[in-house]
């Protein structure tokens, strides 16, 4: 540098080797600053990318869409279900069943049919069974991965070429030991034990309505022979009021002939009574209103019929073995099995893979790729409660199907006991109502020829009306007697598979 005395100016020149290290700086700070840039957008990249395949995982999601129910509206909809809903009647026609017309009577295997379509019960049991099914879903599903993106800030480096950290690791997990395919199993077993609980419903659906359609046959038939009765005993008491105006008989056997009369009249006005709430009965059964069974009427052949195969040995064997509580307990137990299976699989840990990258690490201005492996270590617990639980289920549920079977043997041998005995009832009651229709025959043969007088007639007619009405309860007992018998075999001669699948694939009354 030179300098200058008096008057001249002063100037100063650079030096050469200030004028390279002044432009190192500058240099320095254009490569940081690039490199910050370069980074930064890097980083935002990353976002992107990151934002982007968030958005297209997510847009194979499920929607959320409300389903609201009111409770006015789902009365008004069970007070408008009736028996000429054309999805019912379609419904009848894809199972093989003939729909009445507006004069035909519905039997028992039609009104089975309509109970299935309707019956709420049912209804709830078939979506205990989606659940279930809906379950095998979540059980069968593999673990997602996770990303994870930690961006950072360190202006503290020495030396550094960019205060920004951009590290991205995956944890990826791995199911050992079989896991998934123990809890599959298990879900299955389950969705099975399910089904066979809807099977159970079904039986027990068609159990009550033949119950209601039998008390309603009672009715009526009772309601017609007491009032047949009923007209036998007025002529009785016809008689004997002209045999006491002729003065042939006391007022004492009139008496006793008019409290019979009245206490057949009562009897009578009871079973109206009854026909009224029956049809209330088989209503509920059916699951509609009991306006919809106006103008309806019922054929009762169904329930004349008294079979003897169900009161085989090999019923009972069957019954044994298809039973849909037994199967269901026996289901629940290998759902059991497998839930041990897993947690015995659960002693051994998953693994986490987590490889991970990062830019601009330490202070070199590099990338760094890493590899992370997680693995529990068990070493304080090796499962032992949740396996001591499963087992004690395990045992449970042996100790149920047990149970299961053994109300099962208990209830088929009651019901085939009881069945065997209303059939021999029965049968009696037929040969007593036999002998007195050929006495009443006798004697009004007898009136007609002038040999007896009409009172004798009208005695043997009242006590002919008696008989039937024994023989009809004997019936109507032996009925209820094979009701219980078939809800404890299960027996597909009573309700075959079709039927059954009819009532599991339907959907839902519309």
């Amino acid at each position: 540098m030179r300098t200058t005395s008096g008057n001249e100016k002063k100037t100063i020149t650079p030096d050469a080797g200030h004028t390279h290290a002044f432009a190192r700086d500058i240099r320095a700070q254009e490569s940081e600053g690039d490199m910050s840039n370069c980074l930064g957008h890097r980083l935002r990249s990353v976002c992107a990318l990151g934002i982007a395949l968030v958005a297209l995982i997510l847009s194979g999601c499920a929607t959320y869409h409300p389903r609201p129910i009111s409770a006015a509206k789902m009365a008004a909809s069970f007070q408008s279900r009736s028996l000429t809903n054309p999805h019912l009647r379609a419904f009848l026609q894809s199972n093989r069943v003939t729909v009445p017309g507006p004069h035909d009577a519905w039997n028992l295997k039609a009104l089975t049919l309509v109970a299935f379509y309707y019956q709420p019960t049912l209804a709830e049991a078939r979506a205990q069974l989606a659940t279930a099914q809906a379950a095998r879903i979540t059980a069968g599903e593999r673990p997602n991965p996770s990303l994870s993106v930690t961006p950072g800030y360190d202006s503290g480096i020495p030396g550094t070429p960019s205060p920004w950290l951009v590290p991205v690791s995956v944890d990826w997990p791995i199911e050992t030991a079989g896991k998934r395919k123990t809890r599959l199993a298990r879900a299955v077993h389950l969705a099975e034990a399910a089904r066979w609980r809807l099977v159970g419903t079904v039986w027990q659906v068609r159990s009550r309505l033949r119950a209601a359609l039998l008390n309603l046959y009672a009715a009526q038939e009772t309601r017609v022979l007491l009032a047949r009765q009923a007209a036998a005993q007025g002529r009785v008491v016809h008689q004997l009021e002209g045999q006491v105006k002729a003065g042939n008989m006391s007022g004492f056997e009139v008496a006793q002939a008019q409290v019979q009369l009245d206490t057949t009249r009562m009897a009578l006005q009871e079973a109206v009574g009854r026909y009224r709430q029956g049809r209330v009965r088989l209503a509920n059964a059916l699951g509609v209103p009991e306006r919809a069974l106006s103008g309806i009427r019922f054929s009762f052949a169904q329930l004349k019929r008294l079979p003897r195969d169900l009161t085989e040995p090999e019923a009972r064997s069957r019954a044994l073995l298809a039973r849909a509580d037994v199967r269901e307990a026996l289901a629940q137990y290998a759902a059991s099995q497998s839930a041990l299976q897993l947690e015995i699989a659960r002693q051994y840990p998953n693994v986490h893979l987590g490889p991970g990258y990062a830019w601009n690490a330490g202070s070199a201005a590099d990338s760094e790729w890493d590899l992370g492996f997680t693995l529990t270590l068990p070493v304080l617990n090796q499962n032992q409660g949740p396996i001591a639980e499963a087992r004690a289920r395990r045992a449970q549920a042996a100790a149920h199907f047990l149970a299961v079977q053994a109300k099962a043997i208990g209830q088929i041998d009651s019901a085939m006991a009881a069945y065997r005995a209303a059939l021999k009832q029965s049968a009696a009651a037929d040969s007593l109502l036999h002998h007195l229709r050929r006495r009443l025959d006798s004697v009004q043969a007898l009136e007609k020829a002038g040999e007896t007088a009409p009172l004798s007639a009208a005695t043997a007619e009242v006590a002919f009306d008696a008989g039937a009405q024994s023989l009809l309860s004997a019936s109507i007992k032996a009925q209820r007697s094979m009701g219980r018998l078939e809800e404890a075999v299960q027996s597909p001669l009573t309700l075959p598979g079709a039927t059954i699948s009819a009532a599991e694939e339907n959907t839902g009354s519309r």
